[in-house]
């Protein structure tokens, strides 16, 4: 019985030696609060080393992996945001089962030995959709989102309560892992609103009493506008930042308070018809490595990105700049799950910090090794989708009327077909409206061209018609805008199509108001539909049951003609199989195909579209499965050849567009050498941002400023952020801001004008090595503006490379 009991004892001893420290203390009752200059667990100090991490972009089989990957790396903690949209996405209808079961998500950190930061918005951007707000909320045309409007609040808390359910036994005062929760995110780029974020603040407050840390996030430029004074203050920059900079404001407002980086971001992400975006491992290591050596808490974000499967990538503002479906963030984890360079980097300077974030002096300390690889890498030879049904054979019913947008049509995601009758225009017309976001316009079936929201373009000319000619226009959804005001984004024909003519130099405006409008949402049950249902079709053709053939099941739809139909059914469902031995990760490659969503064994996988520069999509081996697997294309365009194979590789650089990015065609260039700049003058070095005043108010739609020196002679150009001021003292909104001239831009790094106006602090327009003072950008400001002064934001660096000195600035009619 002695023996037994010893025995015993010393298996309990070895279980408890062999659980992580933190995650056995997590299991009890604790504290975490601000303290001297330091965050405080458990009345120790303690510096945050988060890895950002987003459940749903992992597949769930993948969490603990992942997990374990930050482990690996020296974190101590895990953040999350909470996606509004992914738990509620029809009004009322909550889920947190399976993909969506953030609870269990933190309770494997847990497990794992790490805590937990919670970010549940109701706001996050992200990249994600509509920043993770629920499409729904814009059924309510008039809603103010991110505002004290009452049914926007009223949802707001009905979520964050949802969330609470889950979440509110793990905080760390229950014997939870999460240590802290956010209160918003970002709001100082959204606008000025104290009382908002009170009420969020409140409303958490409710949820999870007041024990719990609560804090909020912004940039060090505007952190003020909105920081309350019970709330711990964060900030958010990226590699390569001057950190003492970065934390210069909070150090002089809170002297005792301690640093946080809440976002110290890794990379950065990607957007359709731009090159992929990297960022130096040097940068991030060393900028890390400085935050620990002084006490600064972080969160490495991304540690691993992930994918944005199905249609929950978003798009940036602004105009439009939809986000491609990786979100590897060029991150030390990449987007299947494997370390890269970055990781070994990250991981070697992590070594000489101890679990609670501090220098371990030359003791000799250790990392739990890097866990393998859940699944292999597996190729597939090439593959044809032969099976086919058009893109109108999975049409709901017509509604008839004015023009409806996505959310009047209660659809969240998807294609809309919209179609009129025409009168007699004698001659070429201008078609002109708001397509939200890729439209293709048809006369009588035959294709005319496209209108493309991404090339900010809003009109096409048609030829002459008769009278009764039909109009088709076909308008597909992408990502909703995550970022700024345009966060209110609803798709499909937003206003009033106009057909503009001109007849005997009399110009005719034409308003078709009498419209068929019809959905076809975005999932993969309709696609199955109309795929089976034109392969009943056809084998009963094929037996010699009934007569006919797919274009058969067109004239059902009201359309007459088999060889009118040639143009309109080129959009549509696209099926094939492939058979695996051996189930592993593989990507996909679709650089023959237009541009559509994929479907592999009814997980929807993401976008695709043929610019690039993303060409594979990552498939998660757990979704695959031994022998025959199943691939439907929902093609909005058409592919050029049915064709798909799976490598061992993805591919996320690779670019094929219509013409290049850069913004060089001399024809834009204004001739400088008679117009009469508005101000002529020089920047002060160093970081941050500065406002100069014209000496008298100008007017102009064209912005051109010429640079003609920078603070370190050699430098390259740069510039990170500008604005406009009117006479009034305020910024001139840049919604319809775009680039129309630069003499010089690195479109290979992404440093190309837009950057100048794309709400990024980190992102910054840059002048090719090669090239020579004087530089010019001009901007097009989408109308005449009154102009009193500029501010301007150089590179947030150390030492600001690439600042401006000498310049002119023109405002040109």
């Amino acid at each position: 019985m002695r023996l037994a009991k010893q025995l015993q004892t010393l298996a309990m001893a070895l279980l408890l030696a062999a659980l992580p420290a933190d995650g056995l203390a997590a299991k009890k009752s604790g504290t975490f609060t601000t303290g001297d200059k330091t965050f405080l667990l458990n009345g120790e100090p303690f510096i945050v080393k988060a890895a950002e991490v987003h459940y749903p972009r992992i597949p769930r089989p993948y969490w603990e992996h992942r997990i374990q990957m930050c482990r690996a790396l020296g974190m101590n903690a895990v953040c999350i945001y909470i996606f509004w949209n992914i738990h509620e996405q029809r009004e009322g209808e909550f889920d947190f089962t399976g993909q969506n079961d953030v609870a269990e998500f933190c309770r494997l950190a847990q497990k794992n030995g790490m805590y937990v930061i919670v970010r549940p918005g109701p706001y996050v951007c992200a990249e994600w959709e509509m920043g993770g707000l629920p499409w729904w909320l814009l059924k309510k045309k008039d809603i103010r989102l991110r505002e004290r409007d009452p049914y926007f609040m009223e949802r707001v808390k009905i979520f964050e309560e949802k969330v609470g359910e889950q979440l509110k036994p793990l905080t760390i005062q229950n014997g939870g892992p999460i240590i802290m929760i956010q209160v918003e995110n970002e709001y100082g780029s959204y606008g000025e609103d104290k009382p908002y974020v009170s009420e969020i603040r409140d409303c958490l407050r409710s949820i999870y009493g007041s024990e719990l840390s609560l804090f909020q996030c912004d940039w060090s430029s505007n952190f003020t506008k909105n920081g309350l004074d019970d709330l711990t203050w964060t900030m958010n920059f990226g590699t390569g930042a001057n950190i003492d900079d970065q934390f210069r404001r909070l150090g002089e407002l809170r002297p005792n308070a301690p640093k946080m980086c809440s976002e110290f971001w890794s990379g950065w992400f990607d957007k359709w018809g731009a090159r992929h975006e990297t960022r130096p491992a040097k940068d991030m290591v060393d900028g890390m490595d400085e935050m620990l050596s002084k006490g600064i808490s972080f969160s490495l974000y991304m540690t691993h990105g992930g994918t944005s499967f199905g249609h929950w990538a978003g798009a940036n503002s602004p105009g439009f700049a939809p986000d491609v479906t990786s979100y590897d963030y060029d991150a030390p984890i990449n987007e299947y799950g494997l370390a890269t360079p970055k990781f070994w980097e990250l991981r070697k300077m992590m070594q000489k910090y101890d679990e609670r974030g501090f220098p371990l002096g030359g003791r000799k300390g250790g990392l739990p090794a890097v866990p393998k690889a859940p699944m292999p890498i597996v190729t597939v030879p090439k593959f044809e989708l032969t099976e086919f049904a058009p893109l109108l054979s999975s049409m709901t019913k017509p509604v008839n009327g004015t023009l409806k947008t996505f959310e009047e049509m209660d659809m969240g995601w998807g294609t809309m077909m919209y179609s009129t009758r025409l009168p007699e225009i004698a001659s070429e017309s201008v078609l002109t409206g708001e397509f939200h976001d890729f439209a293709q316009v048809f006369i009588d079936k035959k294709y005319i061209g496209k209108i493309d929201r991404v090339k900010n373009e809003k009109s096409l000319t048609i030829p002459a018609v008769k009278k009764g000619a039909e109009l088709i226009i076909i308008v597909e959804g992408m990502g909703r805008i995550n970022f700024g005001r345009a966060i209110k984004d609803f798709k499909g024909i937003v206003g009033n199509v106009t057909l503009t003519t001109e007849t005997d130099n009399v110009e005719m405006v034409l308003t078709p108001k009498n419209w068929t409008n019809v959905a076809i949402p975005d999932d993969y049950e309709t696609a199955k539909k109309a795929l089976d249902m034109i392969k009943g079709v056809n084998d009963r053709v094929a037996s010699g049951e009934v007569k006919g053939s797919v274009p058969a099941l067109a004239l059902t739809q009201g359309y007459e003609g088999s060889k009118q139909l040639a143009d309109i059914m080129k959009p549509g469902y696209h099926r094939g199989y492939f058979n695996l031995s051996k189930v592993g990760d593989t990507f996909l490659n679709f650089e023959t195909w237009g541009k559509g969503q994929v479907y592999v064994n009814g997980h929807a996988m993401g976008r695709i579209w043929s610019i690039g520069p993303q060409q594979t999509l990552y498939i998660p081996g757990c979704w695959l499965k031994k022998g025959k697997n199943e691939v439907i294309v929902l093609d909005v365009v058409g592919p050029r050849e049915a064709v798909v194979w799976g490598q061992a590789e993805p591919e996320l650089n690779k670019l094929q567009l219509e013409k290049s990015n850069k913004h060089n065609n001399i024809g834009d260039k204004p001739d400088l050498n008679s117009a009469t700049p508005v101000m002529t003058g020089s920047f002060k070095p160093g970081n941050g941002w500065q406002t100069v005043f014209f000496k008298n108010d100008a007017e102009g739609r064209y912005l051109a400023i010429e640079i003609l020196s920078t603070q370190n002679v050699g430098d390259r150009a740069a510039i990170a952020e500008l604005y406009l001021q009117n006479p009034g003292g305020r910024r001139i909104s840049r919604e319809t801001w775009t680039t129309k001239y630069a003499s010089s831009e690195e479109e290979n790094g992404n440093h190309t004008g837009d950057k100048v106006f794309d709400l990024q602090e980190s992102t910054y327009w840059q002048t090719e090595k090669a090239a020579t003072a004087p530089y010019l950008l001009v901007i097009d400001l989408g109308s005449e503006q009154a102009v009193s002064g500029i501010e301007y934001l150089p590179r947030a660096e150390q030492g600001a490379p690439g600042s401006v000195k000498d310049f002119r600035i023109y405002l040109l009619k």
